[in-house]
């Protein structure tokens, strides 16, 4: 809040710095400046206390009775400030790699997390937080799975092709394979150590693709032991 009274240590008692301010038109003919002080008080309280004397700052001319809200033009450019952030995308793992067999199930998994940003926007501290929500998992043979919060995990390798995890896929043909995934991230934003609030809109980022060589079991009966 501009506090056109100026006093700088008490109600009655003035600023000389601000009664002796001058505030000229910035443009011929254009109007003067009101010399102010700047006080603030929480936004989310209903009637807050403004700060008490001193203020936060100390005189200056305000030209614009209406100041800028940073934080409305923050919140209406946020979207595409957090779809510029150099997110992680992590990478698709699969089990067994790089070879598996037609008919079993092969286990994928991602392995990305939370990653947090600070940045400045419109002169104010804000610290943005990306968070893996949905995974898409693109297996190369037209097949997909999700969005999906399932992230997959590692699995021992006695599991491999026998165990089918919720991430998994058999592939029923033998050839190679591009395996891609696509993270979609929502955010959050917290201005000058503020409450953290949700960004309205999603990071969607698709790793690398990933050759999965598909092979094909034989079986035949012998005479003789393997050795």
């Amino acid at each position: 809040m501009a506090d056109v009274h100026c006093r700088s240590g008490g109600t009655d008692t003035p600023d000389r710095g601000c009664l002796t301010m001058e505030c000229p038109a910035k443009t011929p003919g254009g109007e003067e400046g009101t010399p102010v002080i700047w006080r603030q008080a929480p936004k989310s309280i209903t009637n807050p206390t403004w700060t008490d004397y001193p203020a936060v700052t100390g005189p200056t001319c305000l030209y614009d009775p209406q100041p800028e809200n940073v934080l409305a033009n923050i919140a209406a450019r946020i979207l595409t400030d957090f779809r510029q952030l150099p997110v992680n995308p992590g990478s698709l793992e699969a089990q067994p790699f790089p070879h598996t067999l037609k008919g079993g199930p092969t286990n994928f998994y991602a392995t990305t997390g939370e990653q947090g940003f600070d940045v400045t926007i419109l002169g104010q501290a804000v610290h943005l937080t990306a968070t893996p929500a949905n995974y898409t998992y693109a297996f190369g043979d037209g097949t997909n799975l999700g969005p999906t919060p399932a992230a997959g995990y590692s699995i021992p390798e006695a599991e491999w092709l026998n165990n089918e995890t919720r991430t998994s896929h058999i592939y029923t043909d033998t050839g190679n394979y591009q395996a891609t995934l696509t993270t979609s991230f929502t955010g959050t934003y917290s201005v000058n150590n503020g409450p953290p609030l949700p960004i309205n809109g999603t990071l969607d980022i698709t790793t690398p693709a990933k050759t999965i060589h598909v092979w094909k079991t034989e079986k035949a009966l012998v005479a003789d032991t393997c050795q």
